[in-house]
């Protein structure tokens, strides 16, 4: 990011770059992007080379498509909705395998080695709750709170009314809050 530079200003001028074939305006978006939508898709497809796959894909689009992109919304839900639609696909099709058991990668918790084991536990149970809802759950969850999209943004993103997604979060953390108790009663039997 450059100082002073909003990162939204940022987006939208390497975009106008990418619009006039310049090859290193859709590098620097790539880099920008490749980070949130590898996180976005690994909750999503939980299998990095489905992952890899449909990343790429999605970033394909956004260079050969360029132009699509109208400004009705943030250029960051204009992205993220391809990435979606293109998950959504790629869970469909037969022929890729989604294992289940492997989680994306996921950054360093914390300092501590007490903090971090309890950070770890705690996320690995989130993944694994996670993995157990329904990929259009999985998806408002994931733009909610690790993407900060409001309501409005996700519907756009997934191609819904922002009440369906107010209802679609409704039964997705009542879901989840089901399965984490669940889960902490399951690994406190096994302790």
């Amino acid at each position: 990011m450059r100082p002073g530079v909003p990162a939204e200003a940022l987006e939208l001028a390497l975009l106008a770059g990418v619009k006039r074939g310049r090859r290193a305006d859709f590098d620097a978006l790539y880099r920008l992007y490749h980070p949130r939508l590898w996180r976005f898709l690994g909750h999503m497809l939980r299998q990095h080379d489905a992952i890899e796959e449909v990343l790429n894909d999605t970033l394909l689009v956004v260079w050969q498509r360029a132009d699509s992109f109208d400004g009705r919304s943030k250029l960051s839900t204009w992205i993220f909705g391809i990435a979606y639609r293109k998950a959504l696909k790629a869970l469909s099709r037969p022929d890729l395998p989604i294992d289940e058991d492997e989680a994306p990668e996921t950054a360093d918790p914390g300092p501590g080695p007490a903090e971090q084991f309890t950070l770890v536990q705690v996320r690995g149970r989130l993944l694994e709750a996670m993995a157990e809802l329904s990929p259009e759950h999985r998806a408002v969850v994931e733009l909610c709170y690790f993407h900060d999209m409001a309501h409005a943004e996700i519907a756009e993103v997934v191609g819904c009314p922002a009440e369906t997604v107010k209802t679609r979060m409704f039964y997705a953390r009542r879901r989840l809050r089901q399965l984490l108790d669940d889960l902490a009663g399951h690994h406190g039997e096994m302790s």
